[in-house]
């Protein structure tokens, strides 16, 4: 399996009730699917901030102004379409006024679209009960650490 480094974003979304947004991506490679928040790669001559409202305008159409500009870095290691993606991810953190706000992905290739099954608003007691791998592991710990005034608590 080929390894890939790659420097990537992601955004924590929490809407008014403090669900959490999770995208359910389903692996051309091999079927298996993976749950995790919005995001993707940097690229070339991209901040993490730039990538991360980017990436969350294409994957969701929700406004990419609510990206706070405070990230958490996470060290990632994920297999994904026949290659082992190995970096360091910033996680950074958006809040939406509104209860579940509807998604229109706007900026996908054909196959993306495809490959984005679903998406879910979840609670933090839902968060072990989903199908499928969920990474990472620590979103609430990393979620903590970005905003410790929430109701999740600082858990790092």
């Amino acid at each position: 399996m080929d390894t890939t480094h790659r420097p990537a974003a992601r955004v924590i979304c929490l809407d008014a009730a403090h669900r959490l947004l999770l995208l359910r991506w389903r692996d051309p490679f091999d079927g298996s699917c993976l749950w995790e928040p919005p995001g993707g790669g940097i690229e070339p001559g991209e901040t993490p901030l730039v990538a991360a409202r980017r990436e969350l305008a294409e994957e969701t159409g929700l406004d990419p102004a609510a990206v706070l500009d405070r990230s958490v870095l996470v060290d990632r290691d994920v297999r994904w379409n026949g290659k082992r993606f190995v970096g360091t991810e910033h996680f950074f953190a958006a809040r939406f006024a509104d209860e579940e706000p509807s998604l229109v992905r706007t900026g996908l290739l054909p196959d993306e679209q495809a490959n984005l099954d679903t998406h879910a608003w979840v609670t933090w007691s839902d968060l072990d009960s989903l199908p499928d791998r969920l990474e990472p592991p620590r979103l609430l710990g990393v979620l903590g650490a970005l905003m410790p005034d929430g109701p999740w608590g600082n858990r790092t």
